[in-house]
């Protein structure tokens, strides 16, 4: 028979413990990182195609309408049939990044978003 696992004072002190979590100075941004208002960038791949980088950035312009397109950032897959495009953004809300994220991924030339 196995005798039963003494604890010392420590032990039985850290256990009867319960965390406390960090208070939480504005209740907005307690489930996110970023600090609003910031530069967000979006990486969007997708065919390299005739009307790609006008598709996304008329979707960038939608969500940021101060964006500027001489910020986008392009760069072709090893065997060109792909491209990636960079977007920065101003992001203002968790919300506005959800949304452009939506509307990103489920436009027909679309196939990643990150």
């Amino acid at each position: 028979m196995i005798a039963p696992r003494s604890f010392g004072p420590m032990q039985r002190a850290l256990s009867t413990m319960t965390p406390t979590p960090p208070p939480q100075s504005d209740p907005s941004r307690a489930d996110s990182l970023i600090e609003y208002p910031c530069r967000f960038p979006i990486k969007v791949m997708g065919e390299r195609v005739e009307g790609f980088v006008h598709a996304v950035t008329t979707v960038a312009k939608a969500f940021d309408p101060g964006f500027d397109a001489s910020t986008i950032e392009l760069r072709e897959s090893k065997g060109g049939k792909y491209l990636g495009v960079t977007i920065t953004i101003t992001a203002t809300s968790r919300a506005q990044l959800d949304e452009l994220y939506r509307t990103l991924s489920t436009h027909p030339m679309v196939k990643v978003v990150l």
